[in-house]
């Protein structure tokens, strides 16, 4: 029975999924209005800093929404993930250690966990995983963000005995590694979103962060420290995600990457070692005989929020995922200052002023002593002069050991290590 003809039956049964979501900003407003219209599925729970955005987001969805239910609306996300209205919770505040909070918080509360905070996966999504699967709970990333998605193709292309090449996204915007909120408050305010969250976008961590995702899931890892990020189209981006010696970048295949262009969409590169299945691929895809041995499936959208409720319905309906790590952490995201930072100067976070966030493997940041971007939370001071450009290291970075996000990671560090 498909996840639609389950939500039906549960819409004629009169016992619909009771969903609880953390955070009303623009996903969280966007995924509570599209539940209104949802067979089988309620919004039972709404939270955010902001109580204005809550009741905000409550007003329009009861305006909405045609069957009477009970929304709880709260300032403190624990009121609303132990609700008796709230059977899964969906965290849609993109901060760290708030997710690291709502992720114990859900556990706790014997809750399944949907992610829309890429951002806390990256930093604790190992441990936690482990966590929830331990106690009969589903924990998540959400469909319609990019590694969801890129999951989606890359499973239809294993599922059919083809070989994964590299697996990626199209950037949105031009990469400004300096951006900060000052520079993208005028677009920010043009585009109704927080200026914290465009510069995250435009400096590149949220795009790391992403592929970060997607590799902790599939197990293929970048092919160089910050991936290539080269302009590509999709006539041509097989040829230059292909390796050196047969005209690409590349140094390595099968590999995570994204490229400037193909946005919003998503893709991987697939190939067959076997000459009736290439010859097929090639009819199949309607391109011409001189056409390289690897062949791009592209998704030319993803809808963000709005794909969440499958999810959400997966978990519940299935326990089942949209993804999650595979394991042990394959990659992280590790911070690199965006300007000179002085010693005894404090260190803001993801989309602030100080740091931007770049892949690589989790051995060369185990090796280097990076720090993960997620861990920069809290009261985090400069032990040294840090120059822009530079990383962050254990020995030119006070962390704050008394955030959950750090326990909840050096908790990981350990388990897995």
């Amino acid at each position: 029975m498909t996840i639609y003809q389950q939500l039906l039956d549960r819409e004629k049964e009169h016992t619909p999924i009771k969903v609880g979501v953390i955070g009303a900003g623009q996903m969280g407003f966007g995924l509570i209005a599209q539940i209104s219209q949802i067979p089988g599925m309620v919004v039972g729970g709404i939270c955010d800093v902001n109580k204005e955005n809550a009741d905000r987001a409550k007003n329009y969805y009861q305006s909405q929404e045609k069957r009477k239910n009970e929304t709880v609306i709260s300032n403190d996300f624990k009121e609303v993930i132990n609700s008796p209205n709230v059977e899964v919770v969906v965290d849609a505040t993109g901060v760290p250690e708030v997710g690291a909070n709502i992720s114990l918080e859900a556990l706790l509360a014997k809750k399944h966990l949907v992610l829309l905070n890429v951002e806390v996966d990256i930093t604790i999504g190992s441990i936690m995983n482990q966590f929830f699967q331990s106690s009969n709970l589903v924990y998540t990333g959400s469909a319609g963000d990019e590694p969801a998605a890129i999951v989606e193709l890359y499973e239809f292309a294993k599922s059919m005995g083809l070989e994964v090449v590299v697996a990626g996204k199209g950037k949105n915007n031009p990469l400004k590694p300096l951006a900060n909120p000052d520079t993208c408050a005028e677009e920010a305010n043009r585009k109704n979103m927080s200026a914290h969250m465009l510069a995250a976008f435009q400096d590149g961590t949220k795009t790391m962060a992403e592929m970060n995702l997607l590799s902790n899931a599939i197990g293929l890892k970048p092919d160089k420290v910050g991936m290539h990020g080269r302009k590509a189209n999709l006539d041509n981006v097989n040829e230059i995600l292909n390796t050196k010696e047969n005209g690409g970048v590349l140094d390595n295949l099968g590999v995570v990457e994204y490229v400037d262009g193909l946005a919003p969409g998503v893709f991987v590169i697939v190939k067959s070692e076997m000459e009736p299945v290439d010859e097929e691929l090639r009819y199949l895809l309607k391109v011409d005989e001189n056409h390289g041995p690897h062949y791009t499936l592209y998704r030319p959208y993803h809808l963000a929020s709005l794909e969440t409720p499958i999810t959400i319905a997966k978990a519940v309906l299935e326990h089942d995922t949209s993804i999650r790590p595979l394991g042990a952490p394959v990659s992280e995201t590790v911070a690199v200052a965006k300007k000179d930072i002085k010693a005894g100067e404090a260190i803001d976070g993801i989309g602030g002023y100080s740091v931007r966030g770049i892949l690589e493997t989790h051995e060369d940041m185990k090796e280097q002593k990076h720090i993960p971007i997620g861990l920069i939370s809290g009261n985090v001071v400069a032990k040294q002069d840090i120059k822009e450009g530079d990383f962050l290291t254990h020995e030119n970075t006070e962390l704050d050991p008394t955030t959950t996000v750090w326990k909840l990671r050096a908790l990981q560090d350990q388990t897995f290590n």
